[in-house]
């Protein structure tokens, strides 16, 4: 009699079990079967902090409110230049006088030699008890030339003030502490010319009302810090002027 023919026992899962007629053969012990989908791929967290600066070109957004970006840009007079800080200012300053206070003393010192000689040859007539026989001698022989000798030094240099910080200033805008200083005085009006009418009110308001107002000085010098937007000070604003910074 003729066996019908044998036939191999389906694997687990198979179309008798609910499993797919394709399937391989079973997993090994302790394998993972081959139809069995692979575990997710791990994704690593998102980085806390910012990575290296995007390439030239990128379009790059605001920074977060708050975050430094760097000094500001310099604030610019009316003619594209810089305008002049308070130190350089100071230094500028400082050197003007130290030149002026010695060119001062050297036209002093021969005076003042002269009228201490003529102090010393007076000898007033005395009386027996010490005092002087005609006190009108001393006023007119000493006091008197003494108060003119003041005035003359005084009037000298409110001159020599003049000749420096009108006349030598109006030629270029520098006086020789600002040239040092790399400063120069220009108008508000870029299109206008540093002139006599604007270098005397300059000098009216910084030098004669700074030395005839108590603290006058003071207060035109330390003006510049508040003002705004042209860091002037007082006879800046009076003549119509601003210190800038130049290369040269």
């Amino acid at each position: 009699m003729t066996q019908p023919p044998s036939y191999p026992t389906p694997p687990v899962g198979g179309p008798q079990h609910g499993g797919s007629p394709t399937a391989g053969p079973p997993p090994a012990a302790g394998g993972v079967s081959s139809h069995t989908a692979p575990p997710p791929q791990y994704a690593p967290p998102a980085a806390s902090w910012a990575g290296p600066p995007p390439p030239p070109g990128w379009a790059v957004g605001p920074p977060p409110p708050g975050w430094a970006v760097g000094p500001p840009p310099p604030v610019l007079g009316p003619g594209g230049h810089p305008l002049a800080s308070f130190g350089d200012r100071l230094l500028a300053y400082l050197i003007d006088t130290a030149i002026v206070v010695a060119a001062l003393l050297l036209l002093s010192v021969p005076v003042f030699l002269i009228f201490m000689a003529r102090i010393l040859a007076v000898n007033p007539e005395t009386k027996p008890d010490g005092t002087v026989a005609d006190p009108g001698v001393l006023i007119m022989e000493i006091m008197l030339p003494m108060l003119l000798l003041q005035g003359a030094l005084f009037v000298a240099m409110f001159g020599f003030y003049w000749l420096y910080h009108v006349e030598y200033l109006k030629r270029t805008g520098q006086t020789l502490g600002k040239r040092v200083m790399n400063l120069r005085v220009v108008p508000l009006d870029p299109t206008g010319t540093l002139d006599r009418r604007m270098a005397g009110k300059r000098y009216l308001v910084q030098f004669v009302g700074g030395s005839l107002v108590p603290g006058g000085s003071y207060v035109d010098g330390l003006w510049q810090l508040w003002d705004k937007p042209w860091q002037q000070c007082l006879h800046d604003k009076f003549a119509g002027t601003v210190v800038v910074k130049v290369s040269k």
